[in-house]
């Protein structure tokens, strides 16, 4: 009820945070396909490990954005969506671990990808600038799930720097291994977002702390 309340007499802050929310689900949908693209085509552990969090982040910004355009909707289509998106970082991180596991073992050899690096690149500047933004909205709205879609943008952004760095290192000094090992070294990222979404963590704490 408080977040509807201070939709209803501040249109002006509701309006700013469906822009950046309706910004947030266009630079997902790019990222999630250039990235799990890219990942296919080069058989990178690491992008099809960005790209993955990118598409459960896109879900996760989809449902912030209905949530404002819709206050009255209720919370616990956000929670489903939450659980939802949980369980997919879960499948997610055990088809990481088989990529990887078969990427170390030589079955499946990583190779550089030019557009994925840009598009890490890109992700580890807009990312934070995003995350920012989100935060201070959420101060203004006292939102929860804003909060916590911030702190996912947040993290988005670590996710970039961490698989740039598997995918330079092969494309510069050619170890293969290094694709796969940045992969699992974003896995504890990915199984933390899963359990916070699947138990609600991330919007009890936030709850506690309005």
């Amino acid at each position: 009820m408080h977040n509807d309340t201070v939709l209803t007499q501040n249109e002006p802050i509701a309006r700013r945070v469906l822009q950046i929310q309706t910004l947030t689900v266009i630079w997902m949908t790019l990222e999630a396909l250039v990235s799990l693209a890219s990942a296919w085509i080069a058989r990178s552990p690491a992008l099809l490990c960005f790209g993955g969090d990118s598409a459960v982040e896109l879900l996760s910004a989809a449902v912030v954005l209905r949530r404002f355009y819709s206050p009255k909707h209720e919370a616990r289509a956000e929670q489903q969506a939450a659980r939802i998106a949980g369980a997919l970082l879960f499948v997610l991180g055990a088809f990481v671990i088989l990529t990887a596991g078969l990427s170390l073992a030589g079955l499946a050899e990583p190779r550089s990808s030019r557009v994925g690096m840009a598009l890490l690149v890109l992700a580890a500047a807009v990312m934070p600038l995003l995350a920012a933004r989100k935060r201070q909205l959420a101060a203004i709205t006292g939102s929860a799930a804003l909060r916590a879609d911030a702190a996912e943008s947040a993290v988005c952004g670590y996710l970039a720097l961490i698989a740039l760095a598997g995918l330079l290192v092969n494309a510069i000094w050619h170890v293969k291994w290094a694709d796969p090992i940045a992969a699992l070294a974003l896995l504890p990222f990915i199984l933390r977002e899963g359990w916070e979404a699947m138990s609600g963590q991330a919007c009890s704490d936030d709850d506690a702390g309005s």
